[in-house]
């Protein structure tokens, strides 16, 4: 089977799917839309943030953008972080508005200054990749810390990520890996992914398959393509795990399956190779594990 195969993750933007899920998770608020209609209308900062989460999302009623960003508005007017944090995505993402990154700039910092630990990892974001203000990556490390020491696992993630590449700041695996370390404890895919590739590589630690592969696993089975990929070679060449061409054929399909362009050819061909090292009765085998696999863990 091929090798082992890396990726550079870019840095993201954290639009506001994860701030809803941690707002309807912790609101006190009604969940009855009439209800929250006449707190927001009253002036409630916090029924009008969440009106806003669920027009932009559309939890429990039509999603309306124009809607949901005159709800953010009215509460990042009041102040609310969780507001301007939504009002800035809209602008970044382009929704319902002309896409601006200057007003995305300018809500996610107010939201940051307040201490949004999803407004900090955006705003490093926009400072790493030189959107709406020069590119500086130093500014960019300074917002992830903010938000790694807050906990948040994917300001830890980008964090680690500057330091394994040395963007900002001298390259230093001890602290990359420490980053990703706190991220993937918090299930943090990508995180889990780069902690394989640390191990695998040697980078800064012992060289580790059988860690590696732990890493690995974790992120392949949370449905993380290239993580499945390097699983399945990992099999194939019985590297840090028992050499098993059925595991290797099933991880490399399920690569696939979740895979387009270049990736997936380069996936599929190496499912196929596979293929042809296993006999009809072990094709099977992989083929049934591959439909049960896929069966228990459904795609979000």
């Amino acid at each position: 089977m091929s090798e082992i195969q890396g990726r550079s993750f870019r840095v993201i933007l954290l639009a506001t799917t994860m701030l809803i899920l941690h707002l309807l998770a912790t609101s006190a608020l009604s969940s009855d839309i009439q209800t929250l209609r006449e707190q927001a209308e009253a002036g409630d900062a916090d029924a009008q943030t969440k009106l806003g989460f669920m027009y932009d999302m559309g939890q429990g009623i039509p999603q309306d953008y124009t809607e949901a960003i005159k709800w953010y508005r009215k509460a990042a007017e009041q102040g609310n972080a969780d507001a301007q944090f939504g009002l800035g995505s809209m602008y970044y993402l382009g929704r319902g508005i002309q896409r601006n990154y200057i007003e995305a700039l300018k809500w996610i910092r107010k939201a940051a200054e307040q201490g949004s630990p999803y407004a900090q990892v955006s705003l490093g974001t926009m400072y790493a990749k030189g959107e709406g203000v020069p590119q500086d990556y130093k500014k960019a490390i300074k917002w992830y810390r903010k938000a790694a020491e807050q906990g948040n696992a994917m300001g830890q993630h980008n964090l680690g990520f500057m330091y394994q590449h040395g963007n900002g700041v001298q390259k230093n695996y001890t602290e990359a890996l420490k980053w990703y370390r706190r991220a993937s404890e918090q299930g943090n895919a990508e995180s889990q992914f780069n902690l394989g590739q640390i191990y695998f590589s040697g980078q800064g630690v012992p060289q580790d398959y059988a860690e590696a592969a732990n890493w690995m696993r974790k992120a392949a089975e949370q449905g993380f393509a290239m993580a499945q990929f390097n699983l399945g070679v990992l099999y194939s060449n019985g590297l840090g795990v028992p050499q098993d061409f059925v595991q290797s054929y099933m991880w490399a399909s399920l690569a696939t399956s979740r895979s387009t362009g270049e990736n997936y050819n380069k996936f599929s061909e190496a499912r196929d190779r596979t293929a042809k090292m296993l006999t009809p009765e072990k094709l099977m085998e992989a083929q049934r594990i591959t439909k049960e696999w896929e069966k228990s863990h459904p795609r979000k």
